[in-house]
């Protein structure tokens, strides 16, 4: 009896299914909308029909028929087994999706909802969250069409204790381009001409569809000549040719041109402007180093701020020219490997230190308004916007420098004399003592070594103050006389007129040297080379007393 018992418990335990477990039945009945199921050891349960319905389809179950479902409950209150076919199926979907999860492989589902981010994907009996940024490559507008569709997603994560699965439909759209990139790309060679649809413009340039894969032809590959904007070459739509310039294996990045299957201008450049040589351009674009002109359409050169102006130094060259405008420039230098060509403006004009130079000889007065003061003189505007100085020393002949700079101010006009010009330094010197400079007209005729006679004005012990029409000039002490007896101011009265030598014409300080001395002394070596020689025994008095009687007679 034991041993019964024992036999019994144990078929009892073999029997029975475990709770949390999916077991398979047999449909005994389909009424009120649920299907009434034997899973075995007398033991009955019901589904709802819906669940054995497929999203948005009728449902397929029939009596007879074999199912899984899972065993939530041996038995309820009403003495039947609680159970679920949807359950059975997740937990079934679960095994299998985790399995293609570790293998990578894609699984089947239909997208048959939408909720917040996203929408809710049917894994066959498992339910799935399909982030709308995982739709597709592109972002997807109206999701209709894919709804209730069969198809391929990859799993991205999934936790099973949670019961979250995420899936992605762009991944897999994602790779099967990538085989048709790899496709396409494997029949085209760099250097191939080919034709491509233009597909998107951007700043930098437009993407072109070579048949399935997009190639980046770049603003720079357009045109030899400069282009501002990939619009102005080519339109969304459009069908054009060009060559394959660079394809990269691994990403898959092809870089394409336009200009590439044009004539390179570059190649004519050193015959068609040869250095020297003068043409007209378009200013194309202007920065802070310079402007760039266009001298034919491929051909651009750089007048560099240095070349720009004779004398504007510190500008910017957007004051000097502007885009658009039409300019002369000339050639200065070209490099054909680096494809570089540097023009000149200002050498399309005339130096302006050189015109002045040849216009304004030393001694021309000039006019013109005071630009700046500085510590070491007057900056004088001339012609053709350059200036010329007046330094300190040379403003005025009675006040020191630093006096006579006081009086002027910016933008007052003076007049001044031309004294130097130094093209090469693109330097002008000017004096205003020039202008009044009545020294040079009254000693004009006056050189070393004239006798003149002059009046003398004020006697003091050092000598004596003259004056000769109209300027002073001071006799010292020693050169009263040459005889040291007769060196003595007081021998002369205030309005004496007295011959005298001239032994220094200074124009700088405006001021004769003269001596009583050096006459008496140039009278006697010219009356001994008239009348005797010292050699002859003949005193100097008697040669003297000789010249006397004679010029007497």
């Amino acid at each position: 009896m034991e041993e019964f018992e024992a036999l019994l418990n144990e078929s009892f335990e073999i029997d029975t299914p475990e709770e949390g477990s999916v077991v398979r039945g047999r449909v005994l009945a389909v009424e009120a909308g649920q299907a009434i199921i034997d899973v075995g050891y007398k033991m009955e349960g019901r589904v709802d029909l819906k669940e054995f319905a497929q999203p948005g389809e009728a449902p397929e179950i029939n009596v007879g028929d074999d199912v899984e479902v899972y065993l939530r409950q041996v038995e309820n209150a009403r003495g039947e087994a609680v159970i679920s076919h949807e359950m059975a199926r997740r937990e079934a979907a679960w095994d299998r999706l985790e399995k293609a999860y570790a293998d990578e492989n894609r699984v089947e589902g239909a997208i048959f909802g939408r909720v917040k981010g996203g929408f809710t994907v049917d894994l066959g009996g498992a339910v799935a969250f399909l982030p709308g940024s995982q739709v597709d490559v592109r972002p997807v507008r109206d999701a209709g069409p894919l709804m209730g569709l069969k198809q391929p997603f990859q799993i991205l994560k999934m936790d099973r204790r949670r019961g979250n699965i995420v899936v992605s439909r762009r991944a897999i759209l994602e790779e099967s381009r990538a085989e048709q990139r790899a496709e396409v790309i494997a029949n085209l060679e760099e250097g191939q001409a080919v034709d491509g649809v233009v597909k998107n413009i951007t700043e930098y340039g437009a993407f072109v569809d070579l048949g399935g894969v997009d190639g980046l032809l770049h603003v720079t590959d357009m045109a030899w000549r400069r282009v501002n904007h990939p619009s102005e070459i080519v339109t969304i739509g459009e069908t054009i040719k060009v060559q394959v310039i660079k394809i990269n294996k691994e990403t898959h990045r092809i870089s394409l041109g336009m200009k590439q299957l044009q004539d390179d201008p570059w190649d004519t450049v050193e015959a068609k402007f040869p250095l020297g040589s003068v043409h007209a351009g378009r200013v194309t674009n202007i920065t802070d180093y310079g402007a760039f002109v266009e001298l034919e359409p491929g051909i651009e050169g750089l007048v560099h701020v240095s070349e720009m102006s004779w004398t504007k130094k510190n500008v910017h060259p957007g004051k000097i020219v502007s885009t658009s405008q039409e300019v002369e420039v000339m050639v200065l230098e070209i490099d054909s490997q680096k494809r570089r060509v540097s023009l000149g403006l200002k050498q399309t004009m005339r130096n302006p230190w050189e015109v002045f130079a040849e216009t304004h000889p030393e001694g021309t007065r000039v006019e013109g308004e005071i630009k700046n003061i500085t510590e070491f003189g007057l900056f004088v505007g001339l012609e053709h916007d350059i200036d010329g100085m007046v330094h300190l020393s040379d403003i005025s002949w009675d006040e020191r420098g630093e006096e006579a700079i006081q009086r002027f101010h910016k933008g007052d006009v003076v007049q001044a004399v031309v004294t130097e010009t130094d093209v090469e330094k693109e330097r002008i010197s000017l004096s205003m003592k020039a202008l009044d400079d009545t020294f040079t007209e009254v000693v004009g005729g006056v050189k070393r070594g004239s006798i003149i006679t002059v009046e003398v004005t004020v006697i003091e012990d050092g000598g004596i103050e003259v004056e000769y029409e109209g300027m002073k000039s001071f006799i010292r002490r020693s050169d009263l006389s040459r005889d040291r007896s007769e060196q003595r101011p007081e021998r002369f009265q205030v309005g004496d007129k007295v011959d005298v030598r001239v032994t220094n014409v200074d124009q700088k300080s405006r001021r004769l040297g003269l001596s009583i001395k050096a006459r008496e002394i140039a009278e006697e070596k010219e009356a001994v080379q008239q009348y005797g020689s010292s050699d002859s025994g003949a005193s100097l008095g008697d040669i003297l007393g000789a010249a006397l009687n004679r010029d007497d007679e």
